[in-house]
């Protein structure tokens, strides 16, 4: 294994997210990891980063615990809200399960008022019958409704691993939920038309409507299941820390976003003690100095050496798995929060700029 003194980072892809703002092609920049790692710093620090060079930059939060009306203290709502401080910075919250009621609502209203008042019973039954379809018919209006924005790129904040590997395999599960609907369409297409005419319905008109209603939702995520896996439009950013579990969770993610086809070669790793210094060089220091400190300072200092070996070792392992083909960016543990436009800006200096390791 990798020690973090032998590293030499000219060997090593660069270490900062700059290969992201200088792709001015992409459209889709996903951030996720495990819970607690700094996602939502992250995903702010890389749209203010974004914003320098991009007209229009939209973040939208995919968490259900959203932070982003935290991170810039200010209120940020389900429609895109303009940024303090920018004029080209945007964000919004949204909640999947919120967005599905609504939808289901509003094919409801639609449904009372048209004369195929039975089309919205069927989709109703036909949203609750699959496995994880209400969740991704609700993720393809949010794409349609972030599509037609006019936004050149949108970041999304998302929620821990498990839920977004859910999220970004609606695309696959509507795609074969909807191929299934056809295929019993063709085989039962003459039984739902009976069913149909003994509600009372036109059975011609109510089988059109639910088959353009359902192709067009799977239009939308053909689309946009093209383009995430288009390494040109769509990038995965992992963020993790350096501890055993969030290593461990951030291979299980790279993993899967394989299977999925798509693209992710950036890992960032935040709260590093002292990036620029590996535990040996702090180990000289305090051989030398510690019989001048007081006892206080002596516990402190041990605890702080403790925590910066075992740092260094899970960032050696992270350079082991994915140093060669990922670029991977530390960012300093700093003795403050990161809240505000202004500490953001600070700190997102440090996703363009990085640390030197050989200083």
């Amino acid at each position: 294994m990798a020690d973090l003194a032998d590293i030499d980072d000219g060997d090593l892809p660069e270490p900062s997210l700059k290969n992201i703002i200088d792709q001015t092609t992409l459209q889709w920049v996903f951030v996720g990891g495990k819970g607690g790692v700094g996602k939502t710093t992250t995903s702010c620090c890389l749209g203010v980063q974004l914003a320098k060079s991009r007209k229009k930059v939209l973040l939208v939060s995919t968490d259900p615990a959203h932070n982003l009306s935290d991170a810039f203290c200010q209120k940020i709502g389900r429609e895109p809200t303009p940024i303090e401080g920018f004029d080209n910075l945007s964000a919004m919250e949204i909640d999947a399960n919120n967005d599905m009621e609504e939808m289901q609502r509003n094919m409801n209203d639609q449904g009372s008022e048209e004369a195929d008042g039975g089309l919205s019973a069927m989709m109703s039954e036909l949203t609750n019958s699959i496995p994880g379809i209400d969740e991704a018919m609700s993720f393809s209006e949010l794409m349609k409704q972030v599509q037609g924005m006019d936004f050149d790129v949108v970041v999304f904040d998302t929620a821990p691993t498990g839920h977004t590997l859910r999220l970004l395999s609606f695309p696959t599960i509507l795609e074969k939920a909807l191929g299934k609907v056809m295929e019993l369409k063709d085989r039962f297409g003459g039984l739902i038309g009976q069913a149909t005419a003994m509600m009372g319905e036109n059975p011609g008109a109510t089988q059109d409507a639910i088959l353009g209603r359902l192709e067009e939702t799977r239009t939308v995520i053909n689309k946009v299941n093209d383009m995430f896996q288009d390494p040109a439009m769509t990038t995965f950013v992992c963020v993790c820390i350096p501890e055993f579990l969030s290593i461990y969770e951030t291979e299980r993610l790279v993993q899967e976003l394989s299977k999925f086809g798509i693209d992710s070669h950036n890992i960032v790793v935040n709260q590093v003690l002292f990036p620029e210094k590996d535990a040996e060089e702090l180990a000289e220091w305090y051989a030398k100095t510690k019989d001048s400190l007081p006892n206080e300072a002596r516990e402190i200092c041990s605890k702080m050496m403790a925590r910066k070996r075992m740092q260094d070792k899970y960032i050696g392992q992270c350079f082991d798995l994915y140093g060669e083909d990922f670029n991977v960016t530390l960012m300093p543990l700093l003795d403050y929060e990161v809240r505000g436009v202004e500490r953001l800006k600070e700190f997102s200096e440090f996703l363009t700029n990085p640390i030197d390791m050989e200083e």
